[in-house]
């Protein structure tokens, strides 16, 4: 089931996302119904958010990305990332390692705006899977980078938050653009129910 993707202006993006407590069939269902949304928005990454629930959960998949190389460690091994996809992360907690890069990011909820940003080259994740196993790894590549840009959500950050000024400043008719035409949408949404 295709859920509906939430566009920068709604609220529901910048809410702080509550713990997952509950591993039922319910999270499951809404697991891989985000795992459908994302694929055919051709996206590597969806948090909760982004389809208006604001829960501590996102799901990834860098296997569409093959231009953009990723790096994942078990246990002190690595793993081919592609064998571990796609990812349910739940709870996550997101430890940055190295340096930063900078790379350039997109977002569903900002369609066709791209802008380079930097974060640290790899993480270390420690989260639970949808039936509530803990999992933890260590991330590098496209990989790091979709885990943070949707963890930052799972705590109401946006990409844009991330932008330097120059080019936030240069995006902002476009921004301002899509902000606006979200409230309009929410408004005739909430008149019709």
């Amino acid at each position: 089931m295709k859920l509906e993707i939430a566009y920068y202006g709604n609220p529901v993006l910048r809410r702080p996302g509550a713990a997952v407590t509950e591993f039922d069939e319910s999270l499951r269902e809404l697991a891989a119904a985000m795992m459908e949304t994302m694929r055919k928005h051709d996206g590597v990454g969806l948090a909760a958010h982004q389809v208006g629930r604001a829960l501590q959960l996102y799901v990834v998949d860098v296997r569409p990305a093959q231009s953009r190389p990723s790096v994942m460690e078990i246990d002190g091994r690595q793993v081919r990332p592609e064998d571990r996809m796609p990812l349910v992360l739940i709870n996550s907690r997101v430890k940055p390692l190295g340096p930063p890069e900078t790379g350039v990011e997109g977002c569903l909820s900002f369609p066709e705006i791209y802008a380079d940003i930097a974060r640290p080259a790899r993480v270390e994740v420690e989260a639970a899977d949808a039936e509530g196993r803990s999992i933890r790894f260590r991330a590098g590549g496209l990989l790091s980078r979709a885990i943070q840009h949707e963890y930052d959500h799972t705590r109401g950050i946006l990409f844009i938050d991330r932008m330097d000024s120059e080019t936030k400043e240069e995006l902002r008719p476009r921004l301002e653009a899509l902000r606006r035409r979200t409230a309009e949408e929410l408004k005739k949404r909430e008149q019709s129910a």
